[in-house]
């Protein structure tokens, strides 16, 4: 492949590391001791970054230089292993929510995994009003009990949402079970709004 297609995959791959480590780009910048102005360069594919830049990256995300230029084929398929994903949360009641995949491109979707026994209730933090941001929300199994602006609406499995993620929302496991959910949030083009990097613990 040519020069600027090995910085794009360069740029999907570091930003796709820290996300799945929940790190803001100032986070990564610090662990790695570059700039931040480096790093959202090369997160945008604007620059080829050095030898030096590379290894203080790859030390940061444990990643080694063959994995930090891996290309992913052609055809954008891209396999992510159950055992690769780990909790960004974990809820007193046994609660999780994990992010599967951040897709690439200047309009990213994240793709979270969540599991909340009954009972097990967590408050988002929405963006801000008019950021353009878009969750879905699909009920794998059980019932979620999803509070938008204040009104209860009770979800089974099978049933979607989808809804203004600057609305204060909130999710709940309901049932005897509690539920099961695939979330994903669609971030507008060209938006420098982090999902994982909002999150607390």
């Amino acid at each position: 492949m040519d020069e600027q297609a090995v910085i794009e995959a360069l740029a999907r791959t570091v930003r796709a590391a820290r996300r799945q480590r929940g790190w803001s780009q100032d986070q990564l910048s610090a662990h790695a001791g570059i700039s931040k102005g480096a790093l959202v360069a090369l997160e945008r594919a604007e620059t080829n970054p050095n030898l030096s830049t590379l290894c203080r990256i790859g030390d940061a995300l444990d990643l080694n230089a063959a994995q930090l230029l891996e290309q992913r084929p052609t055809n954008g398929l891209r396999i992510v292993d159950a055992a690769e994903v780990a909790p960004l949360w974990r809820g007193p009641a046994g609660g999780t929510a994990a992010v599967v995949l951040v897709t690439g491109g200047t309009a990213p979707v994240e793709l979270w995994r969540w599991r909340l026994p009954a009972g097990e209730f967590y408050e988002n933090v929405p963006y801000p009003d008019g950021a353009g941001v878009v969750k879905t929300v699909t009920v794998v199994a059980g019932t979620l009990r999803l509070t938008l602006d204040g009104a209860g609406h009770d979800l089974r499995r099978g049933a979607t949402a989808t809804f203004d993620a600057s609305a204060a929302h909130a999710f709940r496991g309901s049932g005897r079970g509690g539920c099961e959910l695939l979330v994903t949030t669609h971030l507008p083009p060209g938006s420098n709004l982090e999902g994982p990097d909002r999150w607390t613990s």
